[in-house]
Parts: C-alpha cells; sequence; structure tokens
C-alpha cells in the first residue's frame, strides 16, 4: 500500500462508487485539509461529519439490502462502520482486507512506511519498495507503459509483468436482463453480487501483454 506518496485531492483514495437504482453512487470519506503536501499516510479523517452512518445506511438499505450475498457480509461491514476511524490510510486497508478476505485473496499486504523511508521517486521510488518486500516482478496496468521505466526497474532486478484490465461482466441484482451492466463500481459490488465466484471473474479480467 503506497502511503507515502501525497494525497490526491479529488481522487480515489477517499471515494469510490456503489451501485444505485439509476445512476451509481458516490461515497466520500470527508478528509481534513492540513497542507497541499500532505501525505497519504498523514490524512486524517474528518469525523466531524456523520459519515459513517451516511455509508453504511446506503449500502445496507439503499443499494445492496436485496443483493444475493448481502447477509453474508453485512456484520462485517457493519463492523467496519462501527469503529470510528481517525487515519485515512488504516480505513483504506481495513477495506482492502475486507475484500481480499471476500475474495479468498490470502496475499500478505504491506505499507510501504512500515519499509522504510525511499529517497527516491517514480519509477526508482516503486523499485525501492520492490527490492525492500523481496519481490523480482511488478504487476503494472498496460497505462503505467507511458511512465513507468523498465531500465530503471531492472537496475534493481525487478521484472515487470504488464497486465490489460478488460472490464468482467457479472449478474448485478439492480440490473434487469434488457438493463446495461454497470462497469467500474467499487469491488464490493462485485462482491456482494458474485460471493464465492468473485475470485473467478475477478481472474477473467486479466490478460497479460
Amino acid at each position: 500500500m503506497l502511503d507515502t506518496v501525497q494525497f490526491e485531492r479529488r481522487g480515489w483514495q477517499n471515494r469510490n462508487y456503489i451501485a444505485g437504482h439509476g445512476k451509481p453512487v458516490l461515497l466520500t470519506v470527508p478528509v481534513t485539509q492540513a497542507s497541499r503536501d500532505e501525505l497519504i499516510r498523514d490524512k486524517k479523517i474528518d469525523n466531524t461529519q456523520k459519515w459513517r452512518n451516511k455509508h453504511y445506511r446506503a449500502l445496507a438499505e439503499h443499494s445492496y439490502r436485496k443483493a444475493p450475498y448481502w447477509a453474508d457480509y453485512r456484520e462485517e461491514i457493519g463492523q467496519l462502520y462501527e469503529t470510528e476511524w481517525e487515519d485515512l490510510a488504516d480505513l483504506a486497508i481495513a477495506t482492502t482486507r475486507m475484500l481480499t478476505r471476500g475474495f479468498g485473496i490470502e496475499t500478505p499486504i504491506l505499507r510501504a512506511s512500515e519499509l522504510g523511508d525511499f529517497p527516491g521517486h517514480k519509477s526508482e521510488l516503486l523499485a525501492q519498495i520492490c527490492a525492500k518486500a523481496g519481490a523480482d516482478t511488478l504487476l503494472s496496468g498496460d497505462g503505467a507503459r507511458n511512465y513507468l521505466d523498465p531500465e530503471t526497474m531492472d537496475r534493481h532486478g525487478i521484472g515487470i509483468e504488464w497486465q490489460n484490465f478488460n472490464h468482467p461482466v457479472y449478474p448485478q441484482h439492480t440490473r434487469g436482463p434488457a438493463d446495461a451492466f454497470v462497469p467500474r463500481l467499487s469491488a464490493i459490488d462485485l462482491l456482494l453480487n458474485a460471493g464465492p465466484d468473485a475470485l473467478r471473474v475477478l481472474r477473467q479480467a486479466r490478460s497479460r501483454g
């Protein structure tokens, strides 16, 4: 988890879309604004706003109450929203771990800030983190070809495996047979609609370049 880089305002580090009856619903975790240069690891959640109850109600009452696997994950999701999180990174990691458990993914999750201080930037930074974590290959989306430098990675003994993402299509409980599939929602949409089949669906999205 790359928590040692600058927080991106109006990015996707504190928000995501879930299903809606009509158009998707955007859930945003409010954050405090100390400076424009804050790192993700230092970003604080603004708990003066009642966002936790709002988010849970959106999930439980409006978006996924009738989803096939809502009952399987309702309690765990509820526990996430009962916790008063202070740091955005802690919340992001907790939600990611909940999803990976649901998908049956056992890959360990590390925070870059726990591995040490890295002086590099861009490709150099990624190469240093990979090397520190004991990796020999970086799995990267195809869109990074324009800025990821293979020579820099190679100097650190890190190869690159490019992945072309092809968005999988799966049944969505909010969509009827004649309705178009809604792509690019949070992974919670896949989990609550596909349950134990979610990992197979995810693997359909991966094609190696």
